[in-house]
Formats: C-alpha cells, sequence, structure tokens
C-alpha cells in the first residue's frame, strides 16, 4: 500500500473508533439531565437510581471518548500536514470552540455534577449536567460545520500566493446548508445509540439478572431506552430524508453513487438489494423500488436523477482530467448497511414497547409465535446496542468516502493532502501504536459498561439525598 492509501485507512480507523463513543457521549449527558429532572420533580427514588446508571455511562464514555479525540488531532497533524496547511485557517477556529467545550465546559461541569453532588444544592446540581448537555451540543455543531466544509465550501478566499484557503465570514461557515441539514441527523443518530444502551441494561437487569426487579426500576428504564430509540429512530430517517436531497444539490456523484446509477435516469428506482458479478456496471439481480431514489434525491418521484458517466464528464470539463468516481461497491453498500442497522434497531424497540404495553411484559414461557420472538430478543438483546455503532459507522464511511477524490470537495484531493516524506513504514508503525492504544481503551470501556450493567450502578443512597435540600445523586 502506498503513504496514501495508508494514511487512509488511518484515519478511517481512528475517526471511525473516535466516533463509537462520541454519539454516546452527546445523547447520555442530555438522558442523564432529562432523568434527573424527572426526580427533581417527581421525588421518584427511582428516577434517581437510573440518574446514577447513565450519569456512570456517561462518565465512563466521555473519558475515553477524549483520549481518542487527542489521538485523532494528533495523527491528523502526523499524516495530513499538507492539508492542515490549505484547510487550517478554517478548520482552526472550530477546534479551538470545540476543544474550549470540551476540555473546559464539559469537563469542568461534569466534575461539578460528579463531584459536587454531596455539596451543591439540587436544583443548582440539576443545572450543572444541563450545560454538561448543551456544551456536547454546541461542541458536535461546531465540528460538523467543519466538515461541512469539507461537503460544500463556504465562506472562504483563496490566497492568490500561498492557496491557502482564508476564512471569511464565520456565521456563512455556521449557516452552511450541508450543517444545517446534518446537525439533526447526527444528534438524531447519538440518540439512537444512547437509547440502545439504556434499552439493553435495562433489559438485562430485569429478564436475566438474579437481582431482579422488585422496584420496577429496570421496567422503567427499558421503557426509557426504547422510546428513545424509537423516537430517535423515526427522527434519523425523516432528517436523513432532508440531508441527502442537500448533499443531491451539492454532491450529486454522491447519490449516484449510492445507487451505482451511471446512466442518468428520469424516475430512478432505488434498489434494496443487488447482485451484480466483479467489474461489471449493471446487477444481474436488483430488488428495486420505483421512482424511490428520484424522491430521495429531489422530493419528486419523477425528477431525472443525473447518473455517474455524465457527472463524470462534467467534472473532466470542469476540474481537468482525472478519476471522480468514488469506489462504487462501498457506496453502494455502507448507504444499505447505514439505513438497515438503523430500522433493525427501531423495529426491536417498538416491538419492546408493543409487547410492554398495559403492563404486560415479555413472555418466553408462553407458547406462541409472539412467546419465540420474544425468547430470542432476550437472548439478544445485549446486542442491540451495536445496531446503531454499526449505522453510524456506515454512515461516516459513506460520508467521506463517496466524496472522494477530495478531501475539500472542487477545491483540495486527497492525494494533495498527504505529509510530504511520510513512509509507509512511519504510517504503519504510528498506526499499530494507535491500534495498540485503542484495543487498549476497547477492554477498559467494554469492561466498565459491563460492570454498571451488571450492578445496575446499585449503591447505598445516603438518607440525605431523599430530602429537598441534599443533592440527588450521590458522589463516589
Amino acid at each position: 500500500m502506498t503513504a496514501l492509501e495508508l494514511s487512509r485507512l488511518q484515519f478511517a480507523v481512528v475517526t471511525v473508533y473516535h466516533y463509537l463513543f462520541v454519539p454516546l457521549s452527546i445523547s447520555l449527558a442530555t438522558l442523564t439531565a432529562l432523568l434527573q429532572t424527572f426526580h427533581h420533580r417527581t421525588g421518584d427514588p427511582r428516577w434517581q437510581r437510573l440518574t446514577l446508571v447513565a450519569g456512570k455511562l456517561l462518565m465512563i464514555t466521555f473519558a475515553v471518548g477524549i483520549v481518542t479525540g487527542l489521538v485523532q488531532e494528533f495523527q491528523f497533524g502526523l499524516s495530513w500536514s499538507d492539508f492542515a496547511r490549505f484547510y487550517g485557517d478554517v478548520f482552526g477556529p472550530t477546534l479551538a470552540i470545540e476543544g474550549m467545550l470540551a476540555f473546559f465546559l464539559e469537563a469542568t461541569f461534569l466534575g461539578l455534577w460528579w463531584f459536587g453532588a454531596d455539596r451543591l444544592r439540587p436544583a443548582l446540581h440539576l443545572a450543572t449536567i444541563w450545560i454538561v448537555a448543551v456544551g456536547t451540543m454546541i461542541s458536535a455543531y461546531v465540528i460538523l460545520a467543519a466538515n461541512a466544509f469539507m461537503q460544500n465550501p463556504v465562506a472562504y478566499t483563496l490566497d492568490p500566493v500561498t492557496g491557502r484557503a482564508r476564512l471569511g465570514d464565520f456565521t456563512d461557515l455556521l449557516t452552511n446548508q450541508v450543517v444545517l441539514a446534518a446537525f439533526p441527523h447526527t444528534i438524531a443518530g447519538a440518540f439512537l445509540g444512547g437509547g440502545a444502551l439504556l434499552l439493553a441494561i435495562g433489559g438485562y437487569r430485569r429478564w436475566q439478572s438474579a437481582g431482579g426487579d422488585a422496584t420496577g426500576q429496570w421496567r422503567l428504564l427499558v421503557r426509557v431506552g426504547a422510546w428513545t430509540t424509537l423516537v430517535s429512530g423515526t427522527a434519523v430517517a425523516l432528517t436523513g430524508d432532508l440531508l441527502g436531497k442537500v448533499m443531491t444539490s451539492v454532491q450529486p456523484m454522491k447519490m449516484a453513487a449510492a445507487e451505482a446509477l451511471y446512466a442518468t435516469q428520469a424516475g430512478a428506482p432505488f434498489s434494496l438489494f443487488a447482485v451484480g458479478a466483479p467489474g461489471d456496471r449493471e446487477p444481474f439481480f436488483s430488488l428495486d423500488v420505483p421512482w424511490l431514489l428520484s424522491f430521495l434525491a429531489t422530493g419528486d418521484p419523477t425528477a431525472t436523477v443525473r447518473g455517474i458517466d455524465d457527472l463524470q464528464a462534467q467534472y473532466v470539463a470542469q476540474f481537468g482530467p482525472g478519476d471522480y468516481v468514488p469506489v462504487v461497491p462501498v457506496a453502494y453498500w455502507s448507504f444499505r448497511f447505514m439505513i438497515g442497522f438503523g430500522v433493525m434497531a427501531t423495529i426491536v424497540a417498538a416491538w419492546v414497547l408493543w409487547r410492554m404495553r398495559r403492563g404486560r411484559d415479555l413472555s418466553p414461557g408462553v407458547p406462541g409465535v409472539f412467546a419465540l420472538v420474544d425468547r430470542w430478543l432476550l437472548r439478544g438483546l445485549w446486542m442491540v446496542p451495536v445496531l446503531p455503532a454499526l449505522a453510524a459507522t456506515a454512515g461516516w464511511l459513506f460520508t467521506e468516502t463517496a466524496r472522494q477524490p477530495w478531501l475539500v470537495f472542487g477545491l483540495f484531493r486527497t492525494a494533495d493532502g498527504v505529509s510530504p516524506g511520510l513512509t509507509p513504514v512511519e504510517i504503519v508503525a504510528s498506526l499499530a501504536g494507535f491500534a495498540a492504544v485503542y484495543g487498549l481503551l476497547a477492554v477498559v470501556w467494554v469492561r466498565l459498561v459491563l460492570r454498571v450493567a451488571r450492578t445496575g450502578g446499585d449503591a447505598p443512597v445516603p438518607e440525605a439525598a431523599e430530602t429537598p435540600d441534599r443533592p440527588l445523586v450521590p458522589s463516589y
């Protein structure tokens, strides 16, 4: 593999791994704040215990996310210094804002929330976790604004001497049409992951733990997780439809690659599944939904969707000779995996809610088709959080690989961004180091989350925690 290919592989590994923790941090911060708010308003001790569960998950995930984020920034400067020189004036302000939020605002108030539980009044203690939740949202938005520049460059000028991109109006950067569409889609996906994690832990504690569920708090957590997953899964579909239309307008090649549509077509269908021989452009079997691609791309089922061949010819005329077609199989299948895994998680949540309606429960012991489904669901409930993680990974692979060969669409090619003089051996060595660190972090995170799942955050709650003038969550 060349230095370019290895650098791309390294960036993919580091970014995908980091993004496993980012959406969980975003969603768990808000979910923890909501759970504590419910306890603050109702005084129900079940909400207090569930707040402790979500809060522990947040602390674990936030800590690992900080470390993986630092590694990501390090490898960005290590392997992509030429791109950093070109893009640094635009990316710098957003990265600085995100850093100040993550390392100062979020970390500070998360520490106040955890260690100040027995020192702050309830209302003030509740405010600290809401500040963390708001900070994660702002942090996510500015980073998505930086990424949106790579998808649809706006608010910049090119230095006539150095060729570097100079930031123009920062407001225009923050109101890029891509970030306005990508932000709600990303946040909905984050809550899909957070809800699925709470659903899995609640299900484990209710149906598999020897401790039982005498107080009904784990049933409550199951319903919170299932409703979060169901609502966010629906929001992912709606916001994804909007984002798809925006991406079609700014990067039509991406939508054409997502369908492997080579010839421009009016009323283009969307294939749910296709099989083709290696090297063949047209599949020998395809299960199509008529007009769906045109609707996804434009909102009009009869609209014309431009194909890969026409767009390649246009880009050659516009940007000069070159291959402007991304790896079509990767774009095609990552797009479907993104949709498929997200839909699967949403269906599981809907089934759980339907089976638990009106005080009922999953019933693997009762003969029948429903019992068979319940039995398999209970056995595999621990895998539900994996589905949103796979969907998010596939979504980012599609977003980034289907933009190739561009780092910044229409402005800066991927091949021009690699650090000069970097050898494949050096990249492999750094990648091996990153992999070792990430492997260790994965073991630590999984073991800590499993510990929370087994214990449920159980701990003796001080008597003072139940009084109005004492904290809601004990500190440890």
